[in-house]
């Protein structure tokens, strides 16, 4: 290695994706409060989320239905 090779910084060694890139999504989930709350459990059971990353259920303007919000950052390929 030449002497200059040491002091040059090394930018991007892929031209396709130097850095993964992250993007926000939202889950929303719409329906009977026990819908929705069964629902979140299971995506906890595998893995996805955990229950207390989702909003409170708030109702809709439909009566007797709740929706619940998840914010997440995922990493795009």
């Amino acid at each position: 290695m030449r002497h200059e090779d040491l002091n040059t910084p090394i930018l991007n060694q892929s031209t396709e994706h130097p850095f993964p890139k992250r993007e926000p999504i939202k889950h929303l989930l719409i329906g009977s409060p026990k819908a929705v709350n069964s629902t979140i459990h299971y995506l906890q059971v595998i893995g996805y989320a955990s229950v207390g990353d989702w909003s409170p259920l708030l109702p809709t303007a439909n009566p007797g239905e709740f929706m619940s919000i998840l914010s997440r950052q995922i990493l795009m390929q």
